[in-house]
């Protein structure tokens, strides 16, 4: 029997119960082995759950956030060289699958989709092993004597069943389709310490310390297997070495107890009358009788339970009467039906929580820990965290960067992750950070109008984050932010000259993408931390590239013929980089001065480019048929930049210098 040995393991979930009894084991006994835990600290899970001795080991790193974010899963396995996923992360309450099941299927099923696909995109993966539940396979019949094995048919009935079935078959089809290396395992009940109050032992012993009724669903006679969790623990270490790619292990027990039994026994160990202190309340929806598994082919690999019933129930009960208070207030775990909106923590202190991870035994850590994100002797003078990578903006600022030899790094947490910010810039430690990344919509504004909460999420939630993050660590953040939250008005009447300031309020809302960038805008005037660029119809010298004004409106059937300001990006992004460096803050018009046609530029591109190129006129109430959302015309004061920057050319004369005399094909 061959023995994989690993290097360098990713465990997700292992703030949790049973992958923290893993990590633990496995940061102990193999100091040779990185360990990474990825977990998003969810209700259920704590740092705590990670030991002293793992939390304090240098084989060992701690990242905060959620498998759903590509971006982060990606960051991960390319930076710490992973070659081996432990994949825990879940959501498995039953009772909570009832009341929440679509946060079942975003977790259990796309947050490993995402991880799957990060294998596939980052490659170097040698193992995979997805960790699945017995329930999977379904009710086993009550007087069935052979359990069921690996190749039984999956026969979920309820949500959180049915979302573990749901991720195997993506792993399964991973594994043949793209050759992932992948092993699942699928296991019986799980019980001891650290374990999160809405299972069934530990919320009992819990009730019991206080002296309350155990409340059974049902009658009781429902049969399940407990196995302990530090015999789970060495399944999986005897898996991950001796596991055989493509296989799956069923992790069991052959000893059964109704539930109504283990009441009993937790009644027992605390002098307690079950007839006084057991109460029968409702059933759930659909409540299996019996789950049964047969567990040979792990046996085979040389694994076998060692605790008994009696000594795992006894010892998960010291733990618990030792530790009252690991969980906090728990109030709603310890009802007859918990849901998971009803746990604590949505108001948990991260800070605190994170505190854990900080070393104190260390001078030379402490002193890291306390180096504040600036410049410091030995370090260039600026180091630019850019958020937008696969954005237009954000892909020419690296560009830029890479030019005038700034270093630079992209984030790669999300902009409403707050923790994944924290972490991008204590390990970045940039001097300033710019922000080009936002939702404008796919493939234009009017997607907004139908994914609202999506662009509230990233526009005005992420925006706002990352502006308090960055004021927190004494940082400038560039916003790239939009013009198009003004139209031509009484004030401001089309062709007057009269452009709006940067002091003027918004009063454009026929579009939620604009709604959303104006919301935004306003919440920022607080934050002295920020400099706000307006951006409108940006240009630039790439005609090939979609998002350019130029080369969009070039390829409609029509376009409408209306005086707007322009953002010539070949100029202007330079002058961002010096605005960074000048420290400049506020808020910015940030557009080249005075305004140009849709036919103007159509007559230029017909000029430089195509001498028999023409288009057609459509005026905006013919436009407004074939679109959803209204689009934005105006006219934006650009003297505060002009001021800033005397150098600044007209719109016109940016767009002969730097579009189109470059790419000109058409010979005076």
């Amino acid at each position: 029997m061959s023995t994989y040995k690993p290097k360098n393991i990713l465990i997700t979930g292992a703030a949790g119960f049973i992958a923290s009894h893993v990590a633990n084991r496995l940061v102990r006994n193999y100091p040779d082995y990185k360990i990474v835990v990825l977990d998003k600290l969810d209700y259920c899970s704590t740092l705590k759950n990670l030991s002293p001795e793992t939390r304090n080991s240098p084989n060992f790193r701690f990242v905060k956030g959620d498998i759903a974010s590509a971006d982060l899963v990606n960051y991960l396995l390319i930076t710490e060289s992973i070659d081996t996923i432990m994949h825990f992360a879940a959501q498995t309450h039953v009772d909570n699958s009832f009341g929440n099941s679509f946060e079942f299927t975003k977790n259990n099923i796309y947050g490993t989709h995402v991880l799957l696909e990060a294998c596939k995109v980052t490659g170097g993966i040698r193992r995979f092993i997805h960790v699945s539940t017995d329930e999977v396979y379904g009710e086993t019949d009550e007087d069935a004597v052979v359990g069921n094995h690996e190749a039984s048919q999956l026969l979920p009935t309820n949500p959180y069943a049915a979302t573990k079935a749901g991720a195997e078959m993506l792993v399964m089809a991973y594994s043949r389709s793209y050759g992932l290396p992948a092993i699942t395992t699928r296991g019986n009940n799980v019980y001891g310490p650290n374990q999160f109050p809405e299972k069934l032992i530990p919320k009992c012993i819990l009730l019991a310390m206080r002296g309350k009724q155990l409340p059974i669903h049902g009658d009781g006679s429902n049969v399940r297997s407990y196995l302990y969790c530090e015999d789970v623990a060495d399944a999986f270490e005897v898996i991950l070495h001796r596991g055989e790619v493509g296989q799956v292990y069923n992790i069991g027990t052959k000893k059964e107890r109704r539930v109504i039994d283990v009441a009993n026994d937790i009644c027992r160990l605390f002098d307690l009358d079950p007839t006084k202190m057991i109460r029968f309340v409702e059933d759930r929806p659909f409540n299996d009788q019996r789950y049964f598994l047969e567990d040979q082919k792990l046996k085979n690999l040389g694994w076998s339970e060692r605790t008994t019933w009696e000594e795992g129930l006894r010892k998960t009960m010291e733990w618990y009467t030792s530790h009252p208070d690991w969980w906090g207030e728990v109030a709603g775990a310890l009802l007859p039906h918990p849901r998971m909106l009803m746990m604590p923590g949505a108001d948990r202190n991260w800070t605190e929580e994170l505190q854990i991870l900080r070393p104190t035994s260390s001078k030379e850590n402490s002193s890291q820990t306390a180096e504040p994100a600036s410049v410091s002797e030995g370090k260039p003078k600026f180091k630019f965290l850019i958020y937008g990578r696969t954005g237009w903006i954000g892909g020419l600022l690296g560009k830029l960067c890479e030019k005038q030899s700034i270093p630079y790094e992209y984030g790669a947490g999300r902009l409403q992750d707050r923790t994944s910010l924290v972490m991008d810039i204590q390990r970045v430690k940039p001097t300033h950070v710019f922000n080009a990344a936002g939702v404008t919509g796919r493939p234009n504004v009017d997607w907004c109008e139908s994914h609202k909460q999506d662009t509230i999420r990233t526009n005005v939630v992420g925006t706002l984050t990352l502006a308090d993050v960055c004021r927190e660590n004494g940082l400038l953040l560039m916003n790239y932010a939009t013009g198009c939250i003004f139209e031509y008005d009484e004030d401001h009447p089309l062709g007057s000259g009269i452009g709006f300031k940067e002091e003027d309020k918004p009063n454009f809302h026929g579009s939620y993408y604009s709604k959303t960038k104006a919301m935004v805008e306003e919440l920022l005037k607080e934050y002295e931390n920020v400099c706000t660029l307006r951006v409108r119809m940006p240009i630039s010298s790439d005609l090939s590239n979609p998002r350019n004004f130029i080369t969009k409106i070039a390829r409609y059937d029509k376009v409408v013929n209306i005086p707007n300001s322009m953002t010539v990006l070949d100029e202007l992004l330079p002058i961002s980089i010096e605005m960074a460096k000048r420290d400049l803050r506020g808020i910015y018009n940030f557009t080249n001065p005075g305004v140009v046609s849709h036919n103007e530029i159509l007559e230029m591109y017909k000029k430089y480019m195509d001498p028999y190129f023409t288009w057609k006129n459509f005026t905006l109430e013919e436009q407004a048929k074939v679109i959803v959302a209204a689009r934005s015309n105006n006219e934006m004061d650009a003297s505060k930049l002009k001021k800033e920057f005397p150098e600044m050319l007209s719109i016109k004369e940016s767009i002969i210098k730097y579009v189109f005399e470059p790419n000109k094909k058409v010979q005076f």
